[in-house]
């Protein structure tokens, strides 16, 4: 029998890339905002019951971390309340529930990598907000995976690798925030890896594992280290040798050329902004790789592989524009 699965959030980064891939692994209902608003507690009651789905996979946020500053509402609604609802109604079906949270959740003074367990502390509203989504799953109790991630980018969207882009065709000098270091992760990556753990999941046992074995948080991003300044400069060295020029490149420059011609490192005082960042926010992988044998290329791998005409080895299975203005 092939699982029911419930995906909230098709259209975000990684909801785009986790359609296909969730389609393989069972009886895919994928809903855009249009089709489920998660500022409507009612509306995803009546999406789960409708569906009555083993796996619910809510890829859907508030990730505009600035604009969070100033509509707090908005973002407790959909970051903290929703995830709440959601569980109550996997609770009740005896579902999986599988959410993704952020490094934001960490106030970057630790200086490394962040373990799960580690007391979050965030300076954010938007970090704020999805440590109360976090808090209010585990306190419901269903059958739930906790997925944080980190700088995730796409092809598509709103994100660090497509604002570089648009940037390098339009200014010659890019100012680019040095300090604060994180693992830049590929969209695809995260979604491949969750196809991955739900397949081994289901496949293990014809069902969901329900048992503490496997509840918790899990930290899932990219091998590596980089600050958003060298993360910059290599998407600019692979974008100047993007030949022939790929569907989602053209997109992103509008077919323009690259004029940028240095890359200058900025402090993160020089750009103000209305939320705080944490300035080390590199999460640990090792119990993602422990539990389920998954550990994610190195953030230089990933890179690339978007570059290149092929896809992820891993694909077979398988951000911040705001800060560049």
């Amino acid at each position: 029998m092939r699982p029911k699965i419930l995906l909230a959030g098709k259209t975000g980064q990684i909801g785009r890339d986790l359609v296909p891939l969730l389609d393989r692994v069972g009886d895919l209902t994928a809903l855009d905002r249009q089709q489920l608003d998660l500022s409507k507690p009612d509306e995803i009651r009546r999406a789960i019951r409708t569906a009555r789905p083993h796996l619910v996979v809510n890829a859907a946020a508030y990730t505009a971390v600035d604009r969070a500053e100033s509509d707090e509402p908005a973002a407790r609604s959909i970051n903290a309340v929703a995830p709440g609802v959601m569980a109550e109604e996997a609770k009740k079906l005896g579902a999986l529930l599988v959410h993704y949270s952020t490094d934001y959740v960490f106030d970057g003074t630790k200086g490394q990598p962040y373990d799960e367990d580690d007391p979050p502390n965030p300076l954010s509203v938007y970090g704020r907000t999805k440590l109360e989504g976090e808090r209010a799953i585990q306190q419901i109790g269903p059958a739930y995976l906790i997925l944080r991630t980190a700088w995730v980018y796409a092809r598509e969207g709103r994100n660090f690798l497509l604002t570089v882009l648009r940037l390098a065709t339009e200014k010659e000098e890019l100012r680019i925030v040095c300090d604060q270091v994180g693992a830049p992760t590929w969209s695809r990556e995260i979604a491949a890896a969750t196809a991955g753990i739900l397949s081994q999941l289901w496949e293990r046992s014809g069902g969901v594992q329900r048992g503490p074995e496997i509840k918790g948080i899990y930290q899932m991003t990219a091998g590596g280290e980089t600050n958003w300044f060298n993360f910059a400069r290599a998407i600019l060295g692979l974008a100047s040798s993007q030949t022939p020029v790929a569907d989602w490149f053209a997109a992103a420059t509008k077919n323009r050329p690259l004029i940028a011609r240095h890359v200058v490192p900025i402090a993160t005082a020089e750009y103000p902004t209305p939320a705080r960042r944490p300035a080390y926010s590199v999460l640990a992988n090792r119990k993602l790789n422990d539990k389920f044998g998954i550990r994610l290329p190195d953030w230089e791998a990933q890179l690339r592989a978007v570059f290149s005409e092929g896809v992820s080895e891993r694909q077979g299975l398988g951000p911040i524009a705001e800060d560049l203005q």
